[in-house]
């Protein structure tokens, strides 16, 4: 098999993936054939998250946000309030996150994020990724939106 074809089969799988409706409980117990059998529309749902929806429960301190992009995209542009974990360090700092939390992954747009969310939801996180991207994220926060934004969390 080429790497052309594992990659196409990988990401397939993982989007798969991203169409299940378990609880992380139910994660803690399921086998990862089990995950892909129990795909349905409500997960397919629940996975995603929008800008305002995501921005809404920051506010309210029930969410972390994580960009998984490598350390060199997040210097040349990055959210004060979103932490780093770049996807290829996330097996090791699973630490760093609170599980008390929806963990939302994010990245440019959201292919790495997909990736990430279904790695977390295996391990039990309860997590979503952002369908914008932190592209959209940048042109989302810009002016009056940014200043309530920032405001409304240093409240």
């Amino acid at each position: 098999m080429n790497i052309k074809n594992l990659a196409l089969i990988t990401f397939s799988l993982f989007s798969l993936l991203m169409h299940t409706s378990l609880s992380a409980q139910d994660l803690q117990t399921v086998s990862f054939d089990d995950y892909l059998k129990r795909f349905d529309y409500k997960e397919r749902k629940n996975m995603k998250i929008d800008i305002p929806e995501m921005l809404d429960l920051y506010k309210q301190g029930k969410v972390q946000i994580v960009d998984i992009r490598f350390p060199e995209e997040f210097q040349a542009y990055s959210f004060s309030f979103i932490k780093n974990i770049p996807l290829n360090e996330l097996p090791a700092r699973l630490g760093e996150l609170d599980s008390s939390k929806v963990i939302v992954t994010v990245c440019p747009h959201y292919d790495r994020a997909e990736i990430a969310r279904t790695y977390l939801t295996l391990k039990g996180f309860q997590s979503k990724y952002l369908v914008d991207g932190v592209v959209g994220l940048a042109e989302y926060l810009r002016g009056d939106k940014a200043r309530d934004f920032i405001q409304a969390t240093q409240q």
